[in-house]
């Protein structure tokens, strides 16, 4: 009994409440008995009646298995009376027990919703085996929709880190496509996001509840590739010992991403692009089309358009999977969001490596702020968990970073301590940059690694415009969705 009257998530609770439904006092109370020395609190009900009445009473939890008679007295049979309870807790068990058994009442009872079928007389132990494995698969039933939940809520939009105006953008065309099936194309460089905004979509979707499958394109030879995909039959090739589900498969009902979609072998594009245009697919070793119903979302680091102009690519394909185009900014492309980033993942390692009331450095922060961040996030990542595990004291200094992120911001390391605001150092930066390229800020905003509109607002913020300029009027923003490769900043 220990193993399935453990709390479930972490939430006490009392011992499992069972509902014996039988109409025979003697039964009943057999069974009631028989329950309640196993530890149950066990509630019995001689009618329909009377079980509805218990089941909706405030005197009574939430009832977690129902054992009912198929033949009741009544006009309400065992399987009508279950049908009703589990209209009002879908996830009651039901475990139907009759002394009249044949294959079409058992058949009826499990396409009814009972979790079981025990035929008059039975053993003691069958009955408790069947009550404990029906508590255990409620169980695992209320474990996955916890993970479920929390996974909805570990990729909510909002716990995307980033105020930039390219990531606010990007929030604002996540949130027009995630409730539609349409398929969705992630750019950008590696380590800049595009798996979490692929898995934000699919939880901020109407199929949140399903799976989201990735598969990694560039991870696995195209015939490994293809058996993942379309999954095989038993002696299809040497070693396909039985039958094996597709990804495509599992995936019915929810999302399946594609990350570097570009890496895809040619010939596995054909076919893939006639799985998705048909909506069925056929095994290895199957001339029998599998249906499936998926939402398509691919990621990749590569220029499609130039991978189609070059021949490695499909047209086609692109076309069917780029209905929308989220692109990823690099991050230097978003200092903005770096201390943000930065603080956030201080705060988790922190907590993972028991390291307390931690902080960074003006002249760190600046270092990283002005660092170019090949690696993206991912890199900044990395850094930040170094930086953690060797800083000797509280305060993370320009000395606890790595090299080459001092190397190529030297300038700054001069002046920490100095007290001078990361704000102040902007202004000067962007006025140095300036100058040195004449006020073009066409030149300008390409040199700083942001956008010209961005440079724009910045330049009007710290009143860097000579009078008389004439300057034309800032860009307007560009949008998220177009063809692939088009930037969102």
């Amino acid at each position: 009994m220990d193993e399935v009257q453990q709390p479930l998530n972490n939430t006490p609770r009392g011992p499992y409440k069972i509902l014996v439904v039988e109409d025979e006092d003697l039964m009943r109370s057999i069974i009631a008995q028989l329950l309640r020395a196993e530890g149950y609190e066990v509630h019995e009900a001689h009618s329909p009646e009377v079980a509805l009445d218990l089941f909706n009473s405030e005197r009574v939890d939430q009832i977690d298995v129902a054992v009912l008679d198929l033949n009741l007295s009544s006009n309400v049979s065992g399987l009508d009376l279950l049908n009703r309870l589990r209209a009002i807790d879908p996830e009651l068990m039901g475990i139907i027990v009759t002394a009249y058994a044949s294959v079409e009442s058992a058949v009826e009872a499990l396409h009814s919703g009972a979790y079981d079928y025990i035929t008059k007389p039975f053993a003691n132990d069958h009955l408790k085996a069947v009550v404990r494995n029906a508590l255990k698969e409620k169980a695992l039933f209320r474990e996955n929709r916890f993970l479920r939940r929390e996974l909805r809520e570990k990729y909510r939009f909002d716990n995307i880190i980033g105020k930039s105006d390219a990531i606010e953008e990007i929030f604002r065309v996540m949130e027009k496509v995630a409730r539609t099936d349409s398929s969705v194309l992630i750019t950008g460089e590696s380590g800049t996001g595009k798996e979490l905004v692929a898995r934000a979509l699919h939880f901020g979707s109407e199929r949140a509840n399903a799976r989201f499958l990735p598969l990694n394109c560039g991870a696995l030879p195209e015939n490994l590739l293809e058996s993942e995909l379309f999954g095989y039959k038993r002696g299809a090739f040497t070693g396909a010992a039985q039958d094996k589900m597709g990804l495509l498969k599992a995936a019915d009902g929810g999302t399946m991403f594609f990350d570097e979609i570009g890496d895809m072998p040619l010939p596995l594009q054909i076919k893939l692009l006639r799985a998705l245009q048909e909506r069925e697919c056929y095994p290895l070793g199957s001339n029998d089309p599998v249906r499936f119903d998926v939402r398509v979302v691919c990621a990749t680091n590569k220029d499609l358009d130039r991978e189609v102009k070059a021949g490695h690519f499909r047209e086609e394909l692109l076309y069917r999977i780029n209905v929308i185009n989220i692109s990823m900014p690099a991050l230097r492309e978003r200092r903005d969001d770096i201390p943000l980033l930065a603080n956030h993942f201080l705060r988790k390692y922190e907590k993972s490596l028991n390291r307390t009331g931690m902080r960074f450095s003006r002249g760190a922060m600046r270092v990283m702020v002005d660092y170019a961040w090949p690696g993206n996030v991912r890199e900044l990542e990395n850094t930040v968990e170094r930086a953690v595990i060797l800083a000797e004291t509280n305060v993370i200094h320009s000395h606890d970073v790595p090299d080459k992120l001092r190397g190529t911001a030297a300038g700054w390391n001069t002046i920490e301590g100095s007290g001078i605001t990361l704000e102040e150092l902007e202004h000067q930066h962007i006025k140095r940059v300036m100058d040195k390229v004449g006020g073009d800020k066409v030149k300008a905003a390409q040199a700083l690694g942001i956008h010209l509109s961005t440079l724009y607002r910045k330049v009007e913020r710290y009143r860097l415009e000579p009078e008389g300029d004439g300057a034309a009027d800032p860009p307007a923003e560009p949008v998220a969705v177009g063809r692939a490769g088009s930037r969102v900043v």
